[in-house]
Formats: C-alpha cells, sequence, structure tokens
C-alpha cells in the first residue's frame, strides 16, 4: 500500500459541534472578550460534544451564595459548573459555568500574573469539566490539570495552571 492510500484511510481528526457561547459579566465586562476568544479556541482543540456554554462572571456575595445553594460550602470559591443537557450518548451538550472575578484578583495577585489569564483557567476548568473531567481523585486531578496546560500553552498562555504553579496540591475531594 503507498503511502497516499494509506493516509486516505486514516481516520479524520473528530470535528466538533459548533460553539454557541455567551457571557453574562455581572462583574469584569472588560474580561469577556478575551475569555471568549480563548474559550472558542480551546473548543476546537478539544472538539467535545458541548455545543452550548453559558459564562457567568461574578461576585463574592452571588459566588458564596450558589457555592451554599448548591454544594451547601459556605464562603465563595474560583468556578461552579452546572451541566444542563445531554446528547443522545449521554455527553453533555449544553451547561454553564459561573466564576468569580473577586477569586481570580486574588489568585492572579498571589501567584504573580494577569487577571484575564486566572478567569480563562476557571473558564477553561468549567469547560473540561463539562467535557467528563473530574479533579476529585489524584488521578483525575492529574489528566484535568494537564489538559488545563496543554490548552493553555496551545493558547500562548502556559504557566498558570495548578500543575505548573505553587498551588499543585491535591483538591480537598481527592484527599
Amino acid at each position: 500500500m503507498n503511502r497516499r492510500t494509506a493516509q486516505s484511510n486514516s481516520p479524520k481528526p473528530a470535528k466538533a459541534p459548533p460553539l454557541h457561547l455567551s457571557i453574562t459579566a455581572l462583574v469584569g465586562g472588560a474580561y469577556a472578550p478575551v475569555i471568549l476568544r480563548h474559550l472558542r479556541a480551546a473548543h476546537r482543540l478539544l472538539a467535545p460534544p458541548l455545543q452550548d456554554l453559558s459564562l457567568v462572571i461574578v461576585n463574592d456575595q452571588a459566588m458564596a451564595r450558589l457555592h451554599l445553594q448548591y454544594l451547601n460550602l459556605a464562603g465563595p470559591t474560583d468556578v461552579l459548573t452546572f451541566p444542563l443537557d445531554t446528547n443522545a450518548d449521554g455527553k453533555v451538550a449544553s451547561g454553564e459555568v459561573i466564576i468569580c472575578l473577586p477569586e481570580a484578583r486574588r489568585q492572579a495577585k498571589t501567584f504573580g500574573h494577569r487577571i484575564e489569564n486566572e478567569l480563562l483557567l476557571y473558564a477553561l476548568h468549567g469547560m473540561l469539566h463539562l467535557c467528563d473531567f473530574d479533579d476529585r481523585t489524584k488521578n483525575g486531578f492529574l489528566k484535568m490539570h494537564t489538559k488545563e496546560d496543554w490548552l493553555m500553552t496551545k493558547m500562548g498562555l502556559s504557566g498558570i495552571s495548578p500543575l505548573s504553579t505553587a498551588r499543585n496540591g491535591l483538591p480537598s475531594g481527592a484527599r
């Protein structure tokens, strides 16, 4: 078999369905364009079944209220993810990611990088949860954050995920 024939018989890479992406910025609206651009790029790189993603940027009070309501945990957190609809294969086709601007500010200051990169990291983290990544175990944590590193590097924004900064301990659910 010649090389041309072998190439034509190779499986084609999966193509992602189009992504409908919306951002509601209750705070931090100036960061929305850069987040939108990078989330679209990440979606093309991942090629997941996810077709509809709503991202909401909130303050500490709103995040703390949602954190308590949905996880029964007091205080704000960085990101919350909600699958909304699945496709025929049971994969998430629609979801919402809520990220906390003040938490991103605190973490960006602590780790010395730009706030828009921290917000993007939270948005990517939420998107990965909707794409079947789970960071509640040590193995899942490593897989998820390795994928975050890969995505950030592909987009020219390396060095800010938990695996590439000093915050690389296991999540509380993985201990």
